[in-house]
């Protein structure tokens, strides 16, 4: 396992010094921002992260993430043209030592909560989802927390419509047809990829989502068995679905579990939840069971600190301030070192 921290590139308010005082790490996960999607990442601007990295002590072996163009998960005429982009970058990461690209295929939204800043009792704030605030939204008129409005109202509207009559089936068409495509790449380049679970995993604003539990991982590794197709374990994201076993999940896909990311949410009732701080304790992910089941069955990826509370007045990128997410590093790195002695004491 190694342990690693999302940075965002130069413009985080953390930096790389900070992380790399974080015991037990190893390197960080970022990515190229600043090149629209569907557009080859220059190599000089990789050069440039994984310098800064290196000159900080810290590796740069994750991409997390090359966004993956509407018009691929559309099916639409032009995707071809877009895979060949994603190939080339692909192999532009390979070239500066990148080992796995965590990549999403949800339809236009990425990930959802509906607010940001969740008032803990000790003061802390962190993210949580409210179905009844789901239900006020303006579905004509959308403004969600935290998304990046990269659309006007317009061109949300017209992506929108072109997806109207999209199909989970036919969605999940298009990511085989799309993985299909650059696998050779990912050969050539020695990069695995690592999807990332719908999150949540259920169906929003009338889009399908056909990653998000068991079910969905038996169904794409049939359709590509090839073994630089895996999986970003998230627990936040497949935690937020009630109907998911994290431990038995963990335990079935570990050795095609390239990426993970551990946090931790507490369901107030059978729809809504808050994030927390990363202990088992503090909310209903098992992480200790997570980490049992990753360990016995051969994990032997990345890992990272996901989402955690913004504490002692650190006011940074909701679920991405340095303090918990520390705390959430330095409480998995013993995990993993507790379960790993246990079984080496068993053998």
């Amino acid at each position: 396992m190694k342990l690693t921290f999302r940075w965002y590139g130069e413009g985080d308010c953390i930096p790389l010094s900070y992380i790399k005082q974080i015991q037990g790490m190893t390197g960080v996960v970022t990515a190229v921002y600043d090149t629209p999607v569907g557009e080859v990442w220059d190599v000089k601007k990789l050069l440039r992260l994984k310098e800064l990295c290196s000159a900080a002590g810290l590796e740069m072996e994750v991409i997390e993430s090359i966004p993956v163009h509407e018009d691929i998960k559309l099916g639409a005429p032009t995707r071809d043209k877009y895979i060949e982009a994603y190939k080339q970058n692909i192999l532009n990461c390979g070239k500066v030592g990148v080992k796995c690209v965590c990549y999403n295929f949800m339809p236009v939204f990425d990930w959802f909560r509906t607010n940001l800043y969740y008032k803990h009792a000790d003061g802390s704030t962190s993210l949580s989802y409210s179905e009844e605030d789901f239900n006020k939204l303006d579905k004509k008129n959308l403004r969600l927390p935290g998304w990046d409005e990269s659309y006007s109202k317009e061109e949300l509207d017209a992506l929108l419509q072109k997806y109207e009559g999209m199909t989970h089936e036919k969605l999940f068409e298009n990511l085989v047809y799309f993985l299909k495509a650059i696998m050779p790449a990912c050969e050539e380049a020695g990069v695995n990829m690592a999807i990332h679970p719908d999150d949540p995993p259920w169906d929003i604003f009338g889009l399908p989502r056909i990653v998000g539990c068991e079910a969905d991982y038996d169904r794409l590794f049939a359709a590509v068995p090839d073994k630089h197709n895996g999986i970003t374990f998230c627990t936040g994201s497949l935690g937020a679905g009630r109907f998911n076993d994290l431990p038995k999940m963990a335990a079935k896909y570990a050795s095609r579990v390239y990426f993970a990311h551990l946090r931790q949410l507490k369901f107030v009732n059978e729809t809504d939840f808050y994030e927390n701080g990363h202990q088992t304790a503090e909310g209903n992910v098992d992480i200790y069971a997570i980490v049992k089941a990753l360990v016995e069955n051969g994990f032997d990826g990345y890992l990272r600190p996901d989402h955690g509370r913004n504490i002692w007045g650190e006011d940074a990128k909701p679920g991405y301030g340095l303090f918990d997410r520390a705390l959430g590093g330095a409480y998995l790195t013993g995990l993993f070192e507790a379960v790993e002695k246990d079984l080496a004491a068993k053998k």
